[in-house]
C-alpha cells in the first residue's frame, strides 16, 4: 500500500474516531491538538490510538490492496441464492485479516453480483452484500478472473459440517431443489446470544436400558441388544396398541447412547414429542437429550442446536427440522408415524422426514428405526426389499393389546330416539352408552372439504381410468374424466363386479357434537380439533369429538370409540385413501383399552372393504403388502417414481415440451386444477387466487428416479436463467411447480 493510501486511510479512521473536525497532519500534531485540557491519562490514550491508526490496514468489507492468506488463500463458498440456475460454489479470496476465523462451516458475508468490469487492484469489487457458508478452503481457484475477497466472517462457529453438507447435497439432488434451500431448513438462524454461551460437558454414555416392554416383539430384545453393542439393525417397528411406544423408543435411544454413540427421533407433532420427552427424561434423568421444535423460540432452539452441533449433547428429538440434526457420531435415526402429513416438509424443495433419514442411515451407515402403530407402503417396501427386518408381536399379544373391533355398514339405523336424534346406528349407540358407564369414549369424525370420487355402486371398488389407472371424478356432476391423465370415461364398468353402476363417496364430516349432546344430555362433551387440540383428558365419563390426527390421550384408555363416516376417508380422490383410513383409525383405536378391559371401537364402513377388514383383524401389516403389490402390479408409487409439475397452460406446456426427460419417462394429463378460491388457506402448489392452472404427472419405472430428478432440476434452471420465474418448491407468477415424489397425487 503506497503512502497515499496510508494517509487517507488514516485520515478515515481518525474521523471515525474523533469527529470530523480531527486534524491528520501528523502524529505529534493530532496528539497536541486532540490533548488540549486532557488529562496525562487521555493523552496517552490519543497517542496509541494514533500509532494503531498508522498502521496500514484495507478498508473493511471491499479489502482493496489487502494481502491475501498465505496458506489456502481461496474460499469456496456457497451463497445463500435458492435459486437452480445458481446452485453452485462459488470461489473469495481470502483476507489475511479473516484467515484465522475463515474455516469450513462457519457463516460469511460476501458481495455477491459484480461484473468483469469492476475491478480494482486485482481484486473484483461491487456486488450487494448476501449471507452463505464457507465450504473448504484451497490453494487456488479453478476460476481464471479476478476475485472478490470475503467481506465478514459473520461467527467462527463452524455450523456447517462435512456430513450435514453431503446429506443437504443428497437431499437437493433427490428433490429437484437448490443446496441453500436444503441448508435453510438443515441450519437454523443464528442467535448471537445462544452463540456466546458455552454448551455443558458432554456427560459420560449411560448404561444399557432394560428392555422392559420391547420383550412383547418377537426380535425386540435382540434389537436392544444390537444398538447397546454397537451395531446398525434397521427395522420396521408395528408397536402394539397403547401408550408404552413412547417408552418403547426411549429405550432404543438410550441402548444407543450406551453404546457411546448419538441418536435421533423424529416425531410428527409436539405432542408426541413431549411424551417421548418425559419417556427419556424419566429414563436417563435431566440433560442427555435435547428437543427441537419450532415451539421452543429462536434462542433457546439454536442453543439446543449448538448444544447438539458441539458434541455436549448426543441425543435428540424433535419435529421434522430435527431430521437435519447435526449428531455426532450417529448410530441410530429413528422416525415415528412416517404416514403422517406433518412429516413433509411445506418449504422447497418439500422433503419427507422418512427419505432424509433413509439417506441418513445410508450415508453414516448407523441404525433405522420406522415405527408406527399402522404400516405405509413405504414401510411395507422396506421390509420386502430384504433392507429392513420386521419388528413385530406375535398374534397373541396382539389380541392381548387390541381392542374389540366391530363394524356397521351404512344401512344400519338406530331403532330408539336417543339414536336417532345423534344419527348413530343402533350398535354405535350402544357402544357409546357401555363405554360412558366406565369412561371416556371417543369419537372421531373426518374433517371437511374431502373431494368426491367415484366407485361402484354395488361392491364399492374404486373407479379407476382404463388407461392409467388413475381415479374417475365427476366434477359438478359432468362427464365422467380421469383426475390423472384428463381422458374421458364414457363406457365404464366394474372390472370386479360388472356393474354399470357409480356412486359418489360421502363429502365432509357431520358436526356431531351438539348432536351427541342431545342424545346423552348428562354427559359432558369435549373436542378436539384444529383450533384447540387437547392433549389429555381424565379418565372420567365423557364424550371426546375430535377429528383425525387430533385425539387427546385419555389417562387409563378410553372405554371405547366410534369412527363416524368411514366413506369421507375411503372416498377421497387419492392414491393412498385407503391407506390413509386405515392409519386414522388404528391410531384412534389404540388409545382405546384392551378387549380384556372392556374396550370396543365401531367404526361406521362398508364391513367388506380391506382397509376395514384390516381393523376388524388388526393387520395393518397385510394390508400394505397387499397394497404393495397392486401397485407394482399397476406402476404406481412408491415402486415407480413420479413428480408432479403444475403451472399456468402455456408455462406448463413450453417447460414439458423443453425437458429433456429419460425414455422410459411417462408423461399422465395434463389435466386442469381446480381454482383456489380468494381469501382461503392456500395449499402447497396450488395456483395463486383466481388463476387457472394445469398439472402433469411424470412416471419413471424403479431406478430411474434420479433421472428424472436431474431432468426437471435442468429445466428448472434454464427456465430460471432465461427470467421465465418458477422453481421446485415455488408457484410464483407465470412459473411452474416441480414437486418429486408428491403426497397427494390423487
Amino acid at each position: 500500500m503506497n503512502a497515499v493510501a496510508t494517509g487517507e486511510l488514516g485520515r478515515c479512521r481518525l474521523s471515525v474516531a474523533f469527529g470530523k473536525n480531527a486534524s491528520v497532519s501528523s502524529e505529534n500534531e493530532q496528539a497536541g491538538r486532540g490533548a488540549q485540557g486532557a488529562p496525562p491519562e487521555q493523552l496517552a490514550l490519543i497517542r496509541d490510538s494514533v500509532r494503531k491508526a498508522a498502521t496500514p490496514r484495507a478498508k473493511p468489507r471491499t479489502w482493496r490492496g489487502a494481502a491475501l492468506a498465505k496458506e489456502l488463500p481461496v474460499a469456496r463458498v456457497l451463497v445463500d441464492k435458492g435459486v437452480l440456475h445458481l446452485d453452485r460454489y462459488f470461489d473469495y479470496a481470502v483476507p489475511e485479516e479473516l484467515d484465522a476465523d475463515a474455516q469450513p462451516g462457519v457463516r460469511v458475508r460476501v458481495r455477491f453480483g459484480a461484473g468483469r468490469h469492476r475491478v480494482r487492484e486485482g481484486r473484483r469489487e461491487g456486488g450487494g452484500l448476501i449471507d452463505g457458508y464457507l465450504v473448504e478452503r484451497l490453494p487456488e481457484s479453478d476460476y481464471s478472473g479476478p476475485l472478490a475477497a470475503l467481506a465478514q466472517v459473520v461467527s467462527p462457529e463452524r455450523v456447517l459440517s462435512g456430513e450435514l453438507l453431503g446429506l443437504a447435497r443428497a437431499v437437493a439432488d433427490r428433490y429437484a431443489g437448490s443446496l441453500a434451500d436444503v441448508l435453510q431448513l438443515a441450519v437454523p438462524p443464528r442467535n448471537a446470544r445462544a452463540e456466546q454461551r458455552s454448551s455443558p460437558d458432554p456427560l459420560p454414555p449411560p448404561p444399557a436400558p432394560h428392555a422392559g416392554s420391547w420383550q412383547r416383539y418377537e426380535r425386540g430384545t435382540a434389537f436392544l441388544e444390537s444398538l447397546a453393542a454397537g451395531g446398525a439393525p434397521r427395522a420396521v417397528w408395528n408397536a402394539l396398541p397403547g401408550p408404552q411406544w413412547s417408552e418403547e423408543l426411549a429405550r432404543a435411544v438410550a441402548a444407543t447412547l450406551a453404546s457411546g454413540r448419538g441418536a435421533l427421533a423424529v416425531l410428527p407433532d409436539g405432542r408426541a414429542v413431549a411424551r417421548v420427552d418425559a419417556a427419556l427424561t424419566s429414563l436417563l434423568g435431566e440433560g442427555r437429550h435435547a428437543v427441537l421444535t419450532a415451539d421452543a423460540g429462536p434462542e433457546k432452539r439454536y442453543a439446543q442446536w449448538l448444544a447438539v452441533r458441539r458434541g455436549s449433547v448426543r441425543a435428540v428429538i424433535g419435529t421434522r427440522a430435527a431430521m437435519f440434526a447435526p449428531v455426532q457420531d450417529l448410530g441410530l435415526v429413528a422416525l415415528w408415524d412416517d404416514g403422517d402429513d406433518s412429516h413433509s416438509e411445506q418449504h422447497a424443495p418439500q422433503p419427507h422426514a422418512r427419505e432424509v433419514l433413509l439417506l441418513r442411515a445410508a450415508q453414516e451407515k448407523c441404525g433405522f428405526l420406522l415405527g408406527s402403530w399402522g404400516c405405509t407402503v413405504e414401510a411395507a417396501q422396506l421390509v420386502e426389499s430384504g433392507w429392513a427386518r420386521p419388528l413385530v408381536a406375535g398374534r397373541e399379544q396382539v389380541r392381548q393389546a387390541a381392542p374389540l373391533v366391530r363394524t356397521v355398514g351404512d344401512q344400519d339405523l338406530a331403532r330408539d330416539e336417543a339414536a336417532r336424534a345423534a344419527r348413530l346406528p343402533t350398535l354405535a349407540w350402544q357402544a357409546v352408552r357401555d363405554g360412558l358407564r366406565t369412561g371416556p369414549v371417543l369419537v372421531q369424525v373426518p374433517r371437511r372439504g374431502y373431494v368426491p370420487r367415484m366407485a361402484c355402486a354395488d361392491c364399492r371398488a374404486p373407479a379407476r381410468c382404463r388407461h392409467c389407472s388413475g381415479p374417475l371424478e365427476a366434477p359438478d356432476g359432468g362427464a365422467l374424466n380421469c383426475g390423472w391423465c384428463g381422458r374421458e370415461e364414457s363406457r365404464w364398468h366394474c372390472p370386479d363386479c360388472g356393474s354399470f353402476r357409480l356412486r359418489a363417496s360421502v363429502v365432509g364430516a357431520r358436526r356431531t357434537a351438539e348432536e351427541l349432546g342431545r342424545a346423552f344430555p348428562a354427559v359432558p362433551v369435549r373436542t378436539s380439533g384444529r383450533e384447540h387440540v387437547l392433549d389429555t383428558v381424565p379418565e372420567a365419563p365423557a364424550l371426546v369429538v375430535s377429528t383425525p390426527g387430533a385425539e387427546p390421550v385419555a389417562e387409563g384408555g378410553y372405554a371405547a370409540a366410534l369412527l363416524l363416516d368411514g366413506w369421507a376417508m375411503l372416498g377421497r380422490p387419492d392414491l393412498r385413501a385407503g391407506e390413509d383410513a386405515l392409519r386414522r383409525w388404528i391410531a384412534a383405536a389404540s388409545l382405546v383399552r384392551p378387549q380384556s378391559a372392556g374396550g370396543t371401537v365401531v367404526v361406521v364402513a362398508e364391513p367388506t372393504l380391506r382397509p376395514v377388514q384390516a381393523l376388524v383383524r388388526w393387520d395393518p401389516v397385510g394390508h400394505a403388502v397387499r397394497e404393495l403389490a397392486e401397485r407394482a402390479e399397476l406402476g404406481f408409487p412408491p415402486v415407480s417414481r413420479m413428480a408432479a409439475v403444475s403451472g399456468p397452460p402455456e408455462a406448463l406446456a413450453d417447460f414439458l415440451r423443453a425437458a429433456e426427460l429419460p425414455p422410459e419417462a411417462e408423461v399422465l394429463g395434463p389435466v386442469p386444477l381446480p381454482v383456489s378460491a380468494a381469501g382461503r388457506p392456500r395449499r402447497t402448489g396450488a395456483p395463486p387466487p383466481g388463476e387457472q392452472w394445469e398439472r402433469a404427472l411424470l412416471r419413471v419405472p424403479p431406478g430411474r428416479g434420479a433421472a428424472l430428478a436431474a431432468a426437471l432440476k435442468a429445466a428448472q434452471a434454464a427456465r430460471m436463467a432465461r427470467g421465465s420465474g418458477g422453481g421446485a418448491g415455488t408457484g410464483a407468477g407465470a412459473g411452474v411447480w416441480v414437486r418429486i415424489d408428491p403426497a397427494d397425487i390423487g
